[in-house]
């Protein structure tokens, strides 16, 4: 019949849910909204970068250089874990060469704001969560596009994988560029600007996010949820959750202290989905990526639950122990200051000053029994 008949659509988006993912790739491509998505999803990033930049020191720069484990952390956590788990948990599920190259593009991005304000929930290191993420972006613009040829190469033979625009990915990459220079110039010219951009930033991002749920669910409709298969959503539950392991793990065996085990847990966990998202709007066609389109916001919407777990679980039972740290180092300066004290107070044992007025002091012998 004829009404049974569908459209032509690329090579490659086949596999076990190829049609359905084509059908949402049509939906992205034959409604007006689909402007407007791409147009947001611009508007939505560089605010993000500005703000990313607003957030960095030139001070804190040049520490990091002279002692880089921010940049050491970043560098293992965001482009040696995260992608090879991306790329570990594609090949468990069998993922087609769609969904797998959506849920790469997103293990291979660098960190997002989102770990900076749970960093600040959890007592972390927010110098270290800041440096992470920035150092992450910049170190982004050059291994981002060769981890996803690495990892790619068990795709290569499929059309989504073979038409991969590295050279596009790289371009947004270096479009960020601009947003975070300015913040870092506006940080140091203006430091109360920059810290207003930075909240506006943080707010931008949560607003970004439920506005892009909100439009795809209109262009996608009902048929949103026939359109990405079980495993997608359950890698986009387990992507995020081992990152924060990872992460924590690694931070381990730096030995780091516990606070800082916590900034990088959560630096490695959380991606920058803003950049996924804008990577898969701007440069697949959307008959090609179809409705995997959604994989960076499921990872977002999850990502940000179990972080939000991991701070509800850090209040609960672990602000204590880290106010007893606090505490222990205030006693010891308490003592300290004690002690100072007494010594004060010793040599000051042969006479006593007073004063009754202004111009006038006398000084009184005290009596030693002996």
């Amino acid at each position: 019949m004829a009404s049974s008949e569908q459209p032509p659509v690329a090579a490659g988006t086949g596999g076990p849910d190829g049609g359905s993912l084509a059908g949402g790739g049509e939906a992205f491509g034959d409604r007006s909204l689909s402007q407007g998505l791409s147009v947001l999803v611009g508007l939505g990033l560089c605010v993000t970068m500005l703000g990313l930049g607003c957030a960095v020191e030139l001070g804190q720069l040049g520490q990091q250089l002279r002692r880089p484990v921010g940049l050491l952390l970043a560098l293992l956590g965001q482009f040696v874990a995260m992608p090879f788990l991306a790329f570990l948990l594609a090949l468990i599920f069998a993922l087609d060469e769609v969904a797998a190259v959506a849920v790469l593009l997103c293990g291979c991005c660098p960190g997002g704001n989102l770990s900076n304000l749970m960093s600040v929930l959890v007592d972390g290191d927010m110098n270290l969560s800041i440096i992470m993420t920035a150092s992450s972006t910049l170190l982004a613009l050059f291994l981002m596009p060769l981890c996803l040829w690495i990892y790619s190469r068990h795709w290569i033979n499929t059309a989504v994988v073979q038409l991969l625009p590295l050279g596009a990915v790289s371009l947004t990459l270096g479009s960020t560029l601009l947003p975070i220079g300015l913040g870092v110039l506006i940080r140091y010219r203006h430091p109360r600007a920059a810290d207003l951009l930075v909240k506006i930033s943080l707010w931008s991002l949560l607003v970004t996010l439920v506005v892009l749920f909100i439009l795809t669910g209109t262009m996608l409709g009902p048929d949103l949820l026939a359109h990405i298969p079980a495993s997608v959503y359950a890698i986009a539950v387990l992507m995020p959750l081992a990152g924060y392991a990872l992460g924590y793990g690694l931070a381990t065996v730096f030995k780091m202290p516990p606070h800082c085990r916590r900034t990088v847990s959560l630096e490695t966990g959380c991606q920058n989905v803003q950049l996924c998202t804008a990577i898969l709007k701007l440069t697949f066609p959307p008959e090609l990526i179809g409705a995997m389109y959604m994989f960076p916001l499921l990872y977002a919407l999850f990502q940000s639950a179990e972080a939000g777990l991991f701070v509800l679980v850090y209040k609960m039972y672990g602000r204590d122990s880290y106010k007893q740290d606090t505490l222990g180092e205030e006693e010891d300066t308490d003592i300290s200051y004690k002690k100072l004290k007494e010594e004060e107070v010793a040599d000051t044992s042969y006479g006593t000053v007073t004063t009754e007025e202004h111009n006038s002091i006398q000084m009184e012998p005290t009596q030693t029994a002996l």
